[in-house]
């Protein structure tokens, strides 16, 4: 691995016990959700609340999050699949046919819980921290949302970084020259795995796209795989300033008295990070193409932006 023609290609999965597999998306999404109990424990205990009080409030985020990323991929971006595959919409599966699914269901395959879209996170989120006031009454929903936007800012990164590890969500295509171009020798696009399998005669996935990037007797296809912009890391590593932004606002000054106003800020923050990062990101499908002029990524970050806006400066009382 080297700039100026960085090759990509690492297995999506850590390690495997039995059927069980471990991938590095998901381990990432754990360690998201563990900073963030970490983070907001620090917080909670700094306001004079109890840990029981973090922990309901752990279990609605992470429902939320799950529960809004996934639909939100759905509904954005696949409804089109999805409509004819309701039981994927909640499963770690897939159809796919010549799998068996722990040998016990043919024509599936495991695929843990891929197919995620922020924009869905962050409405699951609200509607989350929404719920959880309504049960917890001593909380009020901007108190929680300007506290909890601190950890989802990291857990942001995270998630970036898992889809770098996955190969997924990646940039357009750029020349070799240009310093962080990026061959991602697993793009789905670029060489989908039922390609990469018919051309090395290897039995696994794996075993393929290693012969595919070791065996010189494959360099013309790992040649002809375009190099690309890594979009994923372009985005993460403005989530982590996000995060400091945040982070110091809270502990240093006293924006966070001003209900709404970090909640607004990390809105401004992440979806214009977005939007700009959506120029240089291959197309994910949606409804861009019935829009035009704009992706699915950037109309959807839109109204985010005006809503962080609105809570920013709106009128404080007092």
């Amino acid at each position: 691995m080297h700039f100026l023609g960085f090759i990509w290609n690492p297995a999506d999965t850590l390690f495997k016990i039995g059927f069980l597999q471990i991938k590095y998306y998901n381990l990432l999404w754990i360690i998201a959700f563990a900073l963030g109990w970490f983070i907001m424990k620090r917080i909670f205990l700094k306001e004079k609340k109890t840990v029981q009080e973090l922990d309901s409030l752990f279990i609605y985020t992470v429902i939320a999050t799950m529960l809004g990323a996934r639909l939100g991929h759905v509904i954005f971006y696949d409804w089109p699949y999805y409509s004819n595959h309701l039981l994927e919409i909640l499963l770690p599966i897939r159809e796919r046919a010549g799998s068996s699914l722990f040998g016990l269901i043919n024509g599936y395959e495991f695929t843990g819980f891929t197919g995620l879209a922020s924009h869905g996170a962050a409405i699951g989120i609200i509607i989350g921290m929404y719920l959880y006031t309504r049960k917890h009454k001593g909380f009020k929903m901007l108190w929680i949302l300007d506290r909890v936007v601190i950890p989802v800012a990291i857990g942001a990164f995270c998630v970036r970084l898992g889809n770098f590890f996955n190969s997924e969500i990646n940039g357009k295509i750029v020349e070799k020259s240009f310093l962080f171009a990026t061959k991602f020798v697993r793009d789905s696009d670029d060489m989908p795995a039922s390609s990469v399998m018919r051309i090395t005669k290897e039995k696994t996935v794996n075993a393929a796209y290693k012969a595919l990037e070791n065996n010189p007797q494959f360099s013309e296809y790992l040649e002809a795989i375009p190099y690309r912009h890594p979009a994923q890391l372009y985005e993460g590593i403005c989530y982590i300033f996000v995060f400091l932004i945040l982070h110091f606002l809270y502990w240093k000054t006293e924006k966070k008295n001003h209900p709404g106003y970090l909640f607004g800020l990390f809105l401004v923050l992440l979806w214009t990070i977005r939007f700009f990062v959506e120029y240089v990101k291959k197309s994910q499908g949606g409804f861009e193409e019935s829009l035009g002029l704009l992706s699915t990524g950037q109309w959807l970050s839109i109204p985010f932006i005006l809503i962080g806006l609105f809570f920013m400066f709106k009128p404080r009382r007092g």
